[in-house]
């Protein structure tokens, strides 16, 4: 799996919503015998976003009860979710529910929150600072999951063991993560610091620099510093290396565990 990294303009999205609307009709009924019906691979690749989302709409459409989602980065383009909305609400309307997965990030994004509120049905979405790659589960049936970091390749996985796989992997991330919507937790602060720059502490003390920072935890480079900088400022530091001291002694990560 690559690391997460912050939402940029030109990355590629391949979640159903983006696919042209007539998609999503399931595919007409054949008169084929049982016998001669053949069971679609375990593992298929696909090459390239017209192939992914057209098998992602096509899963999508036949879909009764579940779609699980895990969106990595920061706030999603407001065109985008804009074509998500009918596409999502079709899959609400015929009685699935959603359950997603954004970073932390997403929070304070006023498109995201908007989109979910405009949503009616059974749908839930919680926020971690990191979390996996972007992941589609549709009814616990079949997976789709990057192949290349820019997205336009990816895997459409059937075999049974490793959707479960990946459904655990998604719950165990869900159990961890922070309601968001549709009732947001608050989000704690400790003596002044607040959970977003107690995880950039932790990563400042492992090492990373602030462009992994920002990637990790699906933000910009110039949030991430500026999460710093109100690290430095709270704890008194003027330096890189005196930062990285403070954090340690001031028992601020172990007071998360």
């Amino acid at each position: 799996m690559t690391k997460p990294h912050a939402y940029e303009a030109d990355d590629a999205e391949w979640l159903c919503p983006s696919s042209p609307a007539d998609a999503f009709e399931p595919p007409p009924k054949r008169d084929t015998p049982r016998s001669s019906r053949t069971e679609p691979p375990a593992i298929t690749a696909l090459d390239g976003l017209p192939l992914i989302n057209d098998a992602i709409a096509r899963a999508a459409a036949e879909a009764t009860e579940e779609l699980l989602t895990v969106q990595p980065g920061g706030s999603r383009p407001p065109e985008v979710l804009a074509a998500a909305l009918p596409r999502e609400q079709a899959m609400l309307s015929r009685g699935c529910r959603m359950r997603t997965l954004y970073q932390h990030t997403s929070r304070h994004s006023l498109p995201v929150l908007a989109h979910y509120e405009q949503l009616d049905g059974d749908v839930e979405v919680r926020t971690l600072d990191e979390i996996t790659d972007r992941l589609v589960i549709l009814d616990r049936a079949v997976a789709f999951i990057p192949a290349h970091r820019s997205n336009t390749r990816a895997l459409e996985v059937r075999h049974p063991a490793l959707v479960g796989y990946l459904v655990n992997a998604f719950e165990r991330q869900w159990h961890m993560a922070t309601p968001m919507f549709p009732r947001a937790a608050p989000q704690p602060s400790d003596n002044g610091i607040t959970t977003r720059q107690r995880a950039v502490a932790g990563l400042l003390i492992e090492g990373h620099t602030d462009s992994e920072i920002a990637a990790r935890l699906g933000m910009n480079i110039r949030t991430a510093r500026v999460h710093i900088a109100k690290l430095a400022s709270t704890l008194g530091s003027h330096s890189r290396a005196q930062l990285g001291y403070l954090i340690g002694q001031s028992g601020l990560l172990e007071a998360e565990s």
